[in-house]
């Protein structure tokens, strides 16, 4: 078993307080004491609220603007409010074909249907934010204007800086802790930026990883993301601003994820499509309602933030109506601290199968067939297709957690086995939300000219995954996971946004050896690059992390082996645990790549 280096620094009581203060100095909580039920190990449940009483929010694509004014430039545009930021990187090799523009503003948002409006922070002031609909090789600008007001109160703070999650981007556009902004010159700026400013314009590529050295075909598609995921990072109140509504999907395709289930390119998978019909992102998130039906944040517990509802897009416990026919879903852990063990089941506990396609939102090689859960951390994604047409119209399903976590601390385990009215041997669990099998798809023209009701299809090959080049190693670095005088740190040492505790070369590979230490569980995510997992406690990893992932989860005392590449861009980056308490209280690094 890995063991808790015998050198790491100290880091003193004062240390972990000026922390904590950090933390908190924009946050403002009426500190409730919570018993927990005895069944679920959970906080109070708050109101109640009754299950599946509010429809599913779903979006569909979030629309361009034909121009924006003013002109974006590769240059921070200073003179015309934009903050401070480093040049577009390459921005000549991939010139933006769209443009967006995206409002950080408050609005009002209800999370039930018995409780009234409060409001949240929303990118374009809605929970979750728009959903942004993207291709390979149509590159855009994405300007994020911060418009929060910079007097409010309550937890989180009003400046930001915008992650999206696992893009292969430049570091100006990868949303880094330290390049926080606000229009308000009175809250300055993030100590990586060179001026403060009201907005920030993102240039996100789109473009595949290994560009350089596949320069003639755009990059290797064998490196193509499907679903991200973007939210704020701003440092020390990543938790707090995610919490209150900071975070939004991103969906990329390409030539073999199409999004077009009749797509007639043979390389097309043709998998259930239609971003809001049949192609459905779930943002799952558990929140805390105090008794009169708010939001509730204790800044102060930096184990991690637990919650007593559970919603997905932004309601509680909603319900989905579906067509007999196949439904992608994809899966997010938008939680701040909470794992998942995901089921489908029927109205009396009883398992369904569903097909697994894609993990941290990378297809799989090849489906898993007859699944029957998906194991989620903080910040993991993972796409499944369920097939509605073998059952009746009137059946109910649910989607089912059964995943015993009583603190910040990680899971305990699943719940124990018990017997339904009908006396089957079945697990409880929390249901999440209903889907409701109503209707009979319609009919459409399939590519044989025949009609059906289902054009899509799940083929037995997804996406050939990259080869592992041992030779291509440079180094091995080995970064422990650990808690000092109640701070959390890597290596023994705080996060120094200024910093870099490691700097790799452009176009080499390393190995990175992530371990955990304690009794704590600590998704970390790694910026920029995805890996590969070699190991897990010197065995292979098992089938649904083959795959390219972005987040290696590390459960107490684990050790995780990660071949890693850094390609085509330079600049700073971050590893960090994503159980965002965690990241707040210092669980964070800045590695730099250089030329």
């Amino acid at each position: 078993m890995p063991t808790k280096s015998a050198d790491s620094p100290k880091i003193s009581r004062r240390m972990s307080l000026q922390i904590g203060a950090a933390s908190t100095a924009a946050g403002f909580i009426a500190v409730k004491e919570f018993t927990a039920p005895a069944e679920a190990k959970d906080p109070p449940r708050g109101p109640t609220t009754p299950a599946f009483m509010d429809p599913l929010p779903v979006y569909t694509a979030k629309q361009p603007v034909g121009s924006l004014s003013p002109e974006s430039t590769e240059i921070p545009n200073v003179g015309n409010g934009e903050c401070g930021r480093e040049p577009h990187q390459r921005r000549s090799n991939w010139p933006a074909q769209k443009f967006y523009t995206l409002r950080t503003r408050e609005g009002w948002h209800s999370f039930h249907k018995q409780l009234a409006a409060q409001k949240i922070w929303g990118y374009d002031g809605i929970l979750p934010g728009p959903t942004f609909v993207a291709r390979y090789g149509e590159p855009v600008i994405v300007r994020n204007y911060n418009e929060l007001p910079s007097n409010s109160f309550g937890f989180g703070s009003p400046e930001i800086s915008t992650h999206l999650h696992n893009l292969h981007c430049a570091s100006e556009s990868d949303g880094y802790a330290g390049d926080w902004y606000s229009a308000d010159p009175l809250k300055g700026k993030g100590d990586t930026l060179t001026a403060p400013g009201g907005y920030k314009d993102h240039h996100y590529p789109n473009c595949y990883a290994g560009y350089d050295a596949y320069e003639p075909t755009g990059g290797d598609p064998r490196e193509a993301l499907g679903t991200l995921w973007y939210h704020d990072h701003r440092e020390h109140h990543t938790a707090p601003n995610c919490y209150r509504g900071l975070t939004g999907f991103y969906l990329l395709f390409d030539e073999i994820d199409s999004g077009n289930e009749l797509d007639p390119n043979p390389k097309a998978l043709r998998l259930p499509s239609g971003v809001g019909r049949y192609d459905i992102p779930l943002h799952i998130q558990d929140i805390a309602l105090d008794a009169s039906g708010y939001l509730f944040y204790d800044p102060f517990d930096n184990k991690g933030f637990l919650g007593n509802k559970f919603c997905v897009n932004g309601k509680i416990q909603p319900y989905f109506r579906v067509e007999k026919r196949k439904y992608r879903f994809r899966l997010l852990d938008a939680s701040l601290a909470r794992f998942y063990e995901l089921y489908m089941t029927d109205a009396s506990g009883v398992n369904q199968s569903f097909t697994y396609i894609a993990n941290d939102g990378n297809l799989l090689p090849e489906p898993i067939l007859n699944a029957q859960k998906v194991q989620l951390a903080p910040s993991e994604r993972a796409d499944i297709v369920i097939d509605f047409s073998q059952y009746p119209i009137g059946t109910q399903l649910f989607l089912v957690n059964r995943l015993v976590q009583t603190d910040g601390r990680g899971p305990e385990g699943p719940l124990t086995n018990v017997r339904n009215a009908s006396g089957l041997l079945t697990r409880a669990g929390t249901q999440l939300m209903r889907f409701e099998v109503t209707s009979e798809a319609p009919q459409v023209k399939g590519l044989d000219g025949n009609y059906t009701s289902d054009p899509s299809r799940v083929p037995a090959t997804l996406r050939e995954l990259p080869p592992i080049t041992m030779s291509e190693v440079v180094k091995t670095r080995t970064f422990e996971f650990d808690k000092v005088n109640e701070v959390w740190t890597v290596n023994g040492k705080l996060f120094d946004v200024t910093k870099a505790i490691a700097t790799v070369k452009r176009g080499t590979a390393e190995i990175w050896k992530l371990i955990g230490h304690g009794s704590w569980h600590h998704p970390v995510h790694i910026h920029m690059e995805e890996g590969r997992i070699l190991t897990r406690n010197g065995k292979p990893p098992p089938a649904h992390e083959i795959g390219r992932k972005d987040v290696y989860v590390l459960a107490p005392d684990e050790e995780v082996r990660v071949f890693i590449r850094f390609r085509d861009f330079t600049g700073k980056y971050m590893m960090h645990c994503h159980n965002l308490t965690h990241e707040d209280h210092a669980m964070m690094i800045r590695f730099d790549v250089e030329a």
